[in-house]
């Protein structure tokens, strides 16, 4: 498996508190099947994002934790005014492995209105918005033909693989369902924070969704589409709506 969004890195947002809490964390991933992962560090008002650290760091926890899972560049960015100008004048500087996939996080208490145009800016100059854990976000819990209209754009969703579980509570696991049904989910991810509560295993994640919604839909979206992202290229596997198994198949 292949996680696009965690925060590995230690020290520079909520996620992990010290370098050995990081590299429990790679181990865990490594156990549960993770080849690679993205360390994906916030870049928003509380937490500056500066390029040269997240490589440095990235480079000392490799060489801590050995050469599995692989860690790749990325950040978990915020709409902020500041940010998106930056980004605007430097498309590589926030996206994954700077080729152009950016993990986008929505505040929960406001939507921009012109986030369309946004996202339209961004394509222009060669970046492809994915939209983290809409899921999880109770302003666009509700907004779901909104998430329709952005990915009749070209936009991508990225779901939290403990979602679906529940890990988050009923309504984020509703509508992440919700949103498997409709075909609009890319990728599944950690958002790994810690060891003990958000972790970066998704062995079971993986086997949910192999058993309710089939193996394919597995392989898209934490092999295929992954893969894509860290190359830099458009995705291969276009999402379609996910049959859901009905409830007796689980007696």
């Amino acid at each position: 498996m292949i996680d696009i969004h965690s925060h590995i890195l230690p020290g520079l947002d909520d996620g992990s508190k010290s370098l050995e809490e990081s590299v429990e964390m790679l181990r865990q991933a490594a156990a549960a099947g993770t080849t690679d992962i993205v360390a994906s560090p916030h870049a928003n008002q509380d937490y500056a994002f500066d390029p040269m650290v997240v490589e440095r760091k990235i480079g000392e926890l490799q060489a801590a934790a050995g050469d599995a899972p692989r860690i790749h560049y990325g950040c978990d960015f915020h709409l902020t005014l500041e940010n998106i100008e930056d980004a605007l004048r430097s498309p590589g500087k926030y996206s994954i492995d700077h080729r152009g996939y950016l993990l986008v996080e929505f505040s929960d208490f406001l939507i921009p209105k012109n986030t369309d145009l946004l996202f339209a800016q961004m394509m222009r100059v060669g970046m492809r918005p994915i939209v983290t854990h809409p899921e999880r976000n109770q302003l666009l819990q509700r907004r779901l033909p909104e998430l329709e209209a952005w990915v009749a754009q070209g936009v991508h969703l990225q779901v939290t693989a403990q979602s679906l579980m529940g890990r988050f509570g009923r309504t984020a696991k509703q509508c992440a369902h919700e949103l498997m049904g409709r075909g609009l989910v890319h990728f599944l991810a950690s958002d790994a924070h810690d060891t003990k509560w958000r972790t970066t295993a998704m062995d079971e994640a993986r086997k949910y969704v192999d058993e309710r919604f089939g193996p394919e839909a597995g392989l898209r979206l934490l092999e295929e589409n992954p893969r894509s992202a860290l190359a830099g290229v458009p995705l291969t596997s276009v999402p379609l709506p996910i049959r859901r198994k009905p409830w007796y198949a689980f007696w």
